[in-house]
């Protein structure tokens, strides 16, 4: 059984960074590809990043990109999400995902077969 533990999350002012991790353990991580999803109060969850677990290709949605980097550090089985320039409508729960069949990644949460419990990040302004 994979598990995922995200870490990281908390209050920070706009204009602030954040480093999410995401721990993997019970399998190794290189296979799979990883995505990064957040879900704001009332509204679904939405798509931030990913990252294939093939040559490391990246994804970002437009709202973020130039913003956050995604990465992973497959020796140490973890995740990152490098979030700089934060914005309040970046508050939301962050989750990680694992995607075992998509070798370039997915923006598809159905896709995503194991799932973290979530970080709060709060964006204040």
């Amino acid at each position: 059984q994979v598990q995922l533990v995200e870490s990281g999350g908390g209050l920070v002012q706009a204009g602030g960074s954040l480093r999410l991790s995401c721990a993997v353990s019970g399998r190794t991580l290189s296979r799979y590809s990883m995505g990064w999803f957040r879900q704001a109060p009332g509204k679904e969850r939405e798509f931030v990043a990913l990252i294939g677990r093939s040559v490391g290709r990246t994804y970002y949605t437009d709202s973020v990109k130039g913003r956050f980097t995604i990465s992973r550090d497959n020796a140490k089985n973890t995740v990152y999400l490098q979030m700089n320039s934060l914005k309040p409508e970046d508050t939301a729960v962050y989750y990680c995902a694992a995607d075992g069949d998509s070798p370039l990644g997915t923006m598809a949460p159905r896709s995503y077969e194991y799932w973290g419990q979530g970080t709060q990040v709060t964006v204040s302004s």
